[in-house]
């Protein structure tokens, strides 16, 4: 690589890692061009001969904390008996402290929206389906004559409703919730979840046998 290539490269890994430290600071809001044109170096105009846009440059960083979010949700996986419902309880847990501990990066992943006529790109939308993978496999263990449509279905109510339970605990109004509270809440609410779910096949054959 030519070194006016490999000044570009570092620049725009800079840059990254400024709207980084910038949105971990003040939020997604508080991300400015001038202010990042002066972390890294250089003309507020030559930022756009880093990323295509701004767009761009929060869906980067959007990759960068989905990436740290899949290597917690991994760990947790990992990190006690792998009996399905408690598994999931543990990645729903480091969903929750993942979010507390990464606030504003995290709240960026859900307030960051694109034009309407902006389609968001592959690579962006592979990294958020990929975290899908650490539910959807407890649940086929769980219920393994269900089909695929019929998990992923499952799979994003689950996350859909742990998310809008951290999104509710996290906010910072009347509304919050202390985090240890928080965290007994959730584990709850997916023990509930799965045990609803399985219920009506123990209650069919309950009933087929009567």
């Amino acid at each position: 690589m030519s070194k006016p290539l490999q000044r570009r490269e570092k620049l725009r890994a800079d840059l990254i890692l400024a709207a980084e430290r910038i949105i971990a600071e003040r939020g997604l809001s508080g991300l400015k061009t001038r202010d990042l044109a002066r972390e890294i170096g250089c003309a507020n105009g030559a930022v756009y001969n880093l990323v295509a846009d701004m767009d761009e440059l929060i869906l980067r960083v959007g990759s960068r904390t989905l990436r740290r979010l899949d290597e917690a949700l991994s760990a947790a996986e990992s990190a006690g008996a792998p009996l399905p419902q408690e598994t999931l309880v543990r990645i729903a847990l480091a969903y929750c402290d993942f979010a507390a501990e990464n606030l504003q990066l995290w709240r960026a992943l859900f307030e960051h929206r694109m034009e309407a006529d902006k389609v968001v790109p592959d690579w962006s939308v592979d990294d958020q389906m990929r975290l899908f993978r650490h539910i959807y496999q407890p649940l086929v263990s769980l219920f393994p004559k269900r089909g695929p449509e019929e998990l992923e279905i499952t799979a994003r109510s689950l996350f859909s409703a742990v998310h809008g339970m951290v999104a509710l605990g996290l906010e910072q109004k009347l509304v919050a919730v202390p985090l240890p509270a928080l965290r007994k809440e959730i584990a709850g609410l997916v023990r509930a979840m799965i045990d609803g779910l399985i219920a009506p096949a123990g209650q069919n054959r309950a009933a087929a046998g009567s």
